[in-house]
C-alpha cells in the first residue's frame, strides 16, 4: 500500500485564453445550452402558473408552501441515487427518458387545467413527479459538461450553465404569469410541454460517444456505498452540508410565501407574481456579474454571511406590506444574495470533492439543499397559518442575521487541496489473478515507531485513516504487538478485490503527503511491510479440509 512514497506531480491546467464564451464555439455545446435555457424557462413558466394556481384552489398557508415542498422533496430523497445513475448509465438516453416523463407531467397539467378538473391533491402529486425528474436530471446535466468542450474552457461552460439559468429564471417567470394572466393556466402548461420538444430533439441530435469499456466500471449498488463512505468520512464535506442546512432551511421562508406575499400583502395578479420572480432572476445575473469584485474583499465566510443579511433584510422589508415597485426592487436584491450564497456554497464543495466521487457527493449536497429547502417550506408554511405572514417573515428574517452571525465562526474549507490523482500505488502482489467481486480484503501495513515518537505516529495515523475511509474503506484500526510495542500495525477493511483496486487509483496527491507524513516514522527497511488478505470462499475452505 505504502511501498513507494513518490506521486506524480498535478499537470498545471490549461488556462482558457479565448474568453468567457469561447464554450459556444463548440457546437454541440451549444446546441445543448441553448436547449437547456429554452427548457428551463419552460419549467419556471409551469412553476409560476402551479404557484399560482394553488392559491386559487385554496387560501391556506400550509398548501401554499406544500408545492414549494413536493417540487423539492423528490430531489432530497432521490438525488444520490441519481448521481449514481449518471455515472453508470449512458447519459444522453437517461436524459432523453427524464425529458419525457417531465413533458408527460406538463401534459397532464394542461389537460386537467383545461378540463376544470384540476385539485389541490392532484396538482401536489404532478408537482412531486415533476420534482422527481428534476432529482433525476440535475446531477446528469452536470456530468455531460466535459464530454462537451475542451478542458481549458470547462471553467467558462459551468459558468455559462450558470448564466443560463438565470437567464431562464429571470424571463420564465415573467413570461408565464404574462400567460397565465392573459390566456389561462392550460395555455401556460402548454407552452412547457413545448419546450421539452425542443429539448428531446437536441438530445436526439447529440451523437455521444459511447462509454468506454473499464474492467473495473462501478454497479448501482457499490457506487451507492462507496459514495456513501465517503460523504460520512469528510468532515470538509461536512461543514458544507451544515453550513447549507441552516442557511436554506432559514431562507426558504421567503421562497415558500412569496405566492401569498405578492396576492395578499401587495394585492398582485398572476401577473405581477410572475414579475416578482423575474426580478428575482434579474438580480441573480446582476449577483453573478458582481461576485468577481465582491471575492476581492471577502472570503466564502464573508459572502455567505452578507447572503444571509440581504436575504433578512428583503423578508423584513416584504412583511411591511411595501409599494409594488419597491418589493420589485428589493427582490433583485433577494436575487442577488442568492446567487452570491449557491455560488459561494456549491463552489466550495466542487473544490473539496475529488472526480472519482463528485457526482455522488454534490448529489449529497444537492440532497441536503432541497431537504432543507423542503423542510423549511412546509414548517414555515404552519407557522405562517398560526401567527400570520408578515410575523412569519419577520421571524425568519432575526433567525437568519442571529445564526448567520454566530455559523460565522464554523468557517467553510478552503478548497485548496491538491486531489489531483497520484498514481503512487504499485500494483499489488497476488499468487493468481484474483476475481473482481471477490471480498472482503483485510490490508495489513506493519510499521515499526521509536517509542519516543509514538504519540506523533498515532496522531498521523489517525488523520491518515480519514483517508483510508473517504478512499474505500469500512473499517480502519491499529494494533501494537504484545511483544514488541514498537512494533505497529494498521488495518483496513474494503469490501471486494475491485473496489480495492479502485481505491488504488483514488489516491490523491494531497493523501500522498499525508502517507509521507505516516511512513517518516517509521524505521528499519526502507518501506512498512503491505500484506492483503482475501476472504476464503466456503468451498475453498472444504478443499483445504479435505487436503486436496
Amino acid at each position: 500500500m505504502t511501498q513507494s512514497t513518490e506521486h506524480v506531480a498535478p499537470r498545471p491546467e490549461p488556462a482558457s485564453s479565448s474568453g468567457s464564451f469561447a464554450p459556444l464555439r463548440q457546437t454541440v455545446f451549444a446546441v445543448l445550452w441553448a436547449a437547456t435555457v429554452l427548457g428551463n424557462t419552460g419549467s419556471f413558466m409551469r412553476d409560476v402558473a402551479s404557484s399560482w394556481l394553488i392559491t386559487d384552489l385554496s387560501s391556506s398557508p400550509a398548501a401554499v408552501s406544500m408545492i414549494q415542498a413536493a417540487g423539492t422533496l423528490p430531489i432530497f430523497l432521490l438525488a444520490i441515487p441519481a448521481g449514481v445513475l449518471s455515472d453508470i448509465l449512458d447519459r444522453r438516453k437517461f436524459l432523453i427518458v427524464i425529458q419525457i416523463m417531465l413533458a408527460s407531467v406538463s401534459g397532464t397539467l394542461m389537460l386537467l387545467s383545461y378540463s376544470g378538473q384540476l385539485t389541490v391533491s392532484s396538482l401536489i402529486a404532478l408537482t412531486f413527479v415533476g420534482g422527481i425528474g428534476a432529482a433525476l436530471m440535475g446531477p446528469t446535466w452536470q456530468s455531460i459538461v466535459p464530454e462537451l468542450v475542451p478542458k481549458r474552457d470547462l471553467k467558462n461552460a459551468v459558468a455559462l450553465n450558470s448564466l443560463g439559468i438565470n437567464i431562464a429564471r429571470s424571463i420564465g417567470p415573467a413570461a408565464g404569469g404574462l400567460i397565465l394572466a392573459s390566456f389561462g393556466a392550460a395555455v401556460t402548461y402548454g407552452a412547457d410541454v413545448l419546450s421539452y420538444v425542443f429539448v428531446i430533439a437536441a438530445l436526439v441530435w447529440w451523437r455521444r460517444a459511447p462509454n468506454a469499456e473499464d474492467a473495473l466500471s462501478e454497479h448501482f449498488f457499490g457506487a451507492f456505498r462507496a459514495g456513501l463512505r465517503f460523504a460520512r468520512a469528510s468532515r470538509e464535506l461536512h461543514v458544507v452540508l451544515f453550513r447549507s442546512a441552516v442557511f436554506f432551511a432559514l431562507a426558504s421562508a421567503v421562497w415558500a410565501l412569496l405566492p401569498l406575499v405578492a396576492r395578499n400583502l401587495l394585492e398582485g395578479d398572476a401577473g405581477f407574481y410572475g414579475i416578482l420572480l423575474g426580478a428575482v432572476g434579474a438580480g441573480a445575473i446582476l449577483g453573478a456579474l458582481g461576485l468577481p469584485r465582491l471575492r476581492q474583499r471577502l472570503d466564502a465566510d464573508g459572502l455567505l454571511l452578507l447572503s444571509a443579511i440581504v436575504t433578512a433584510l428583503v423578508m423584513a422589508v416584504l412583511a411591511l406590506s411595501p409599494p409594488k415597485w419597491l418589493a420589485v426592487a428589493i427582490l433583485l436584491l433577494l436575487g442577488a444574495a442568492w446567487i452570491v450564497a449557491l455560488t459561494t456554497l456549491n463552489g466550495t464543495a466542487q473544490a473539496i470533492l475529488p472526480n472519482w466521487v463528485r457526482g455522488r457527493a454534490l448529489a449529497v449536497y444537492l440532497a441536503v439543499f432541497n431537504g432543507a429547502m423542503a423542510a423549511g417550506s412546509v414548517a414555515w408554511g404552519l407557522v405562517a397559518q398560526e401567527v400570520g405572514i408578515p410575523a412569519t417573515l419577520l421571524t425568519g428574517a432575526a433567525a437568519l442575521v442571529i445564526v448567520g452571525f454566530l455559523l460565522h465562526r464554523v468557517k467553510l474549507p478552503t478548497g485548496e487541496t491538491d486531489l489531483v490523482p497520484s498514481n503512487h500505488w504499485p500494483e499489488p502482489l497476488t499468487a493468481s489473478p484474483i476475481e473482481h467481486d471477490r471480498g472482503p480484503v483485510l490490508i495489513l501495513i506493519e510499521y515499526k515507531v521509536r517509542s519516543a515518537d509514538r504519540t506523533a505516529f498515532l496522531n498521523a495515523l489517525d488523520t491518515l485513516s480519514e483517508e483510508r475511509r473517504r478512499d474505500g474503506a469500512y473499517g480502519w484500526g491499529v494494533t501494537e504487538d504484545s511483544a514488541d510495542p514498537e512494533k505497529m500495525l494498521e488495518w483496513f477493511m474494503v469490501e471486494s478485490w475491485a473496489e480495492h483496486l479502485r481505491q488504488h487509483k483514488r489516491v490523491s496527491n494531497a493523501d500522498a503527503d499525508l502517507q509521507q507524513e505516516v511512513i517518516r516514522f517509521h524505521v528499519g527497511t526502507d518501506r512498512p511491510l503491505v500484506r492483503h488478505f482475501l476472504t476464503v470462499e466456503k468451498h475453498r475452505r472444504h478443499a483445504i479440509k479435505k487436503g486436496r
